[in-house]
């Protein structure tokens, strides 16, 4: 029996198919990375709410202070997502009779229709997490901002923001970063909640900043069990 030969053309099909290999696996390898990256996967993240909240109204213009709307996050580690309770004290809706027990603001604007929906179901507002990490991972809120980072260092300016959206990776190797050279991030305590606040002129920060984390002997650790229990 006669033994088959491939034709010679087809080594050159074999070289193709290699290149295109490596060159598939190169691309792969390239989208995943870009895809899974922090910077793609999270920062920018802008879900649309029930209510259309303006933070640069309420924070910004209105000077509220974030532990008005977020009571816990000096003393949990969670920040609480305002209960409906907290937008009627300025959001009352009207009784039949046209009269509000509280304060009255807008109260007629149909934006805030799920807010008197919930004051008078007891169904809680359906708000979208924004800066959600992961299961596994354990942060505290109060160990934070009693050491003196802002809110502004994770959540940006929030009082500029007219839709919240996520400003930072809140990835580990950010987070890392962060414990490894605190310094840039450390402020009086006071002034955690003011996000315009700033450091004297004629002052040095990173100075001041290490002369508080020895007063309150802060030290940031970056091994697994600190965030992984």
């Amino acid at each position: 029996m006669e033994r088959f030969l491939f034709p010679r053309w087809i080594n050159r099909c074999l070289a193709l198919l290699g290149l295109a290999a490596i060159g598939g696996a190169l691309f792969t390898g390239a989208m995943g990375g870009l895809i899974t990256d922090p910077e793609t996967l999270n920062v920018g993240y802008k879900p649309e709410q029930p209510v259309p909240f303006s933070h640069a109204l309420h924070a910004g213009q209105l000077k509220m202070d974030c532990r008005y709307c977020h009571n816990t996050v000096f003393d949990a580690a969670h920040a609480a997502v305002p209960p409906t309770a907290t937008c009627i004290n300025c959001h009352s809706p009207a009784d039949e009779t046209g009269v509000t027990s509280l304060a009255a603001v807008h109260q007629a604007s149909s934006k805030l229709a799920p807010i008197h929906e919930s004051w008078e179901t007891g169904q809680s507002v359906a708000w979208v997490r924004i800066h959600n990490l992961p299961e596994f991972v354990y942060f505290d809120h109060s160990a934070h901002v009693h050491a003196g980072v802002s809110c502004v260092s994770c959540h940006g300016r929030i009082d500029q923001m007219d839709v919240v959206h996520q400003d930072k990776q809140l990835s580990m190797a950010w987070c890392i970063e962060c414990h490894r050279n605190p310094a840039p991030h450390i402020r009086p305590s006071e002034f955690v909640t003011k996000l315009d606040w700033d450091w004297p002129e004629g002052v040095d920060p990173l100075v001041e900043a290490e002369k508080l984390i020895d007063e309150k002997n802060i030290n940031p650790q970056v091994h697994c069990a600190v965030c992984h229990r």
